[in-house]
């Protein structure tokens, strides 16, 4: 009894003992398993492709730390490019510039036109509003500065070398050149003067009235008023100006100026440097000598008075600037401290002041026809009223010059 009970529960402790062992091996079998899932999943290998941008950046880097030439080309290509920005930008601004500058003139010029019709000053006597607005482009307009006393004088210049009626018309017209006498009004405006030019003016239609009160010490202010006016009444290349005692070849004048026309800032004359006379009670005495360093010394260069022109640029930095501008005792000398220290091109050009006969006669037969004569002894034509037709025939260029010319 005892022995088979003993052999009977010797089994059962082996048999357990067998089904630990089982359970324990598979246990640790699934934990291996499992620490083996666990592993793969928190050691994941980097991907290829981020190990190849890394590496890439690194030889980047590498290459300009260690290559100091590849530094240098950068920085200069930089550079140049940074230049070429800046020159760009430079050109832009001149050019926003440029056309700032020639709005502000048109506006002046339209403001001067505007001012003209509203308030009924006396420039616009003689022009219709029409004729101020349209704005039609001419070659030249050409004012002929003249006085209440020289009546003689201008109907002389009318009988020889500005056309007259349906001539001027067609002079404007056609050949875009635009020609008036220029005077303002007495001290006492409505006077017997001012009706005596006003009726001059119904007669023959060719008068340019500023306002501007008239006296021989009033010049600078006049011809500065001349450019204003003319500027907001006519839209032209050049503005000249002339004295009513000189001879003119209009068609070889209009020649001249219209080869000028590619240049925007044009000062033609007869240049001169004259004395600056400081004694009182001489001719052209000039009062802020003092200005012009010691006594003795000369004015800078400038146009002769007698006729000179201006292109269009000069005339609207005149009107724009007209009441800033310094009037000196002579208009001619006023005229050309305007524009120092301006961007002007001076040209001096003598067929501006040439003689009478026989000098221009010689002149013309030589192919070099004179622009405009005069006797430097007279500051024009000597007793101009009574010789200014001879030298119309003997100096000028024939009447069918100017219909032939083309501008």
């Amino acid at each position: 009894m005892s022995l088979k009970s003993r052999g009977i529960g010797g089994g059962e402790a082996s048999t357990r003992s067998m089904v630990s062992k089982k359970w324990t091996f598979l246990l640790c079998l699934g934990s291996f398993c499992a620490g083996l899932l666990f592993t793969n999943r928190m050691w994941t290998m980097p991907e290829p492709k981020d190990i190849i941008r890394r590496t890439g950046t690194e030889e980047i880097k590498m290459n300009l730390v260690s290559s100091d030439c590849n530094i240098k080309s950068i920085k200069k290509q930089e550079s140049n490019e940074i230049l070429g920005e800046v020159s760009k930008t430079h050109h832009a601004i001149l050019t926003l510039d440029k056309t700032i500058s020639n709005l502000e003139m048109e506006l002046a010029a339209a403001k001067a036109a505007q001012e003209s019709i509203l308030h009924g000053s006396p420039a616009s006597e003689t022009a219709k509003p029409t004729e101020s607005l349209k704005k039609r482009k001419y070659l030249m307009v050409v004012g002929i500065n003249t006085a209440f006393s020289s009546r003689k004088r201008r109907d002389s210049v009318r009988a020889t070398w500005m056309p007259q009626g349906e001539k001027r018309k067609k002079l404007e017209e056609e050949k875009g050149i635009v020609i008036r006498f220029v005077i303002g009004h007495s001290a006492t405006s409505g006077g017997i003067l001012d009706k005596a030019i006003e009726a001059e003016d119904m007669k023959h239609g060719d008068f340019m009235r500023l306002d501007h009160v008239e006296g021989y010490l009033e010049l600078s202010a006049k011809t500065k008023a001349f450019f204003v006016t003319a500027v907001s009444m006519w839209d032209a290349e050049f503005y000249v100006k002339v004295d009513d005692d000189i001879h003119v070849n209009i068609a070889t004048l209009g020649n001249t100026l219209a080869r000028l026309r590619s240049k925007p800032r044009v000062y033609i004359g007869c240049m001169k440097s004259g004395p600056v006379l400081a004694q009182k009670g001489v001719r052209y005495h000039e009062p802020e000598h003092w200005k012009f360093g010691e006594a003795g010394n000369k004015y800078f260069r400038h146009a002769t008075g007698q006729l000179y022109a201006i292109s269009k640029d000069l005339a609207n930095y005149i009107s724009i600037n007209q009441h800033v501008l310094h009037k000196y005792a002579n208009e001619d000398v006023s005229l050309g401290s305007w524009f120092i220290g301006l961007d002007v091109q001076h040209i001096d050009d003598r067929r501006l002041c040439c003689g009478t006969y026989p000098d221009c006669e010689w002149k013309a037969q030589a192919g070099n026809l004179c622009i405009a004569s005069f006797d430097w002894s007279c500051s024009g034509i000597c007793k101009s009223a009574e010789r200014i037709k001879e030298v119309h025939q003997r100096c000028g260029e024939g009447e069918n010059a100017i219909w032939n010319a083309v501008f």
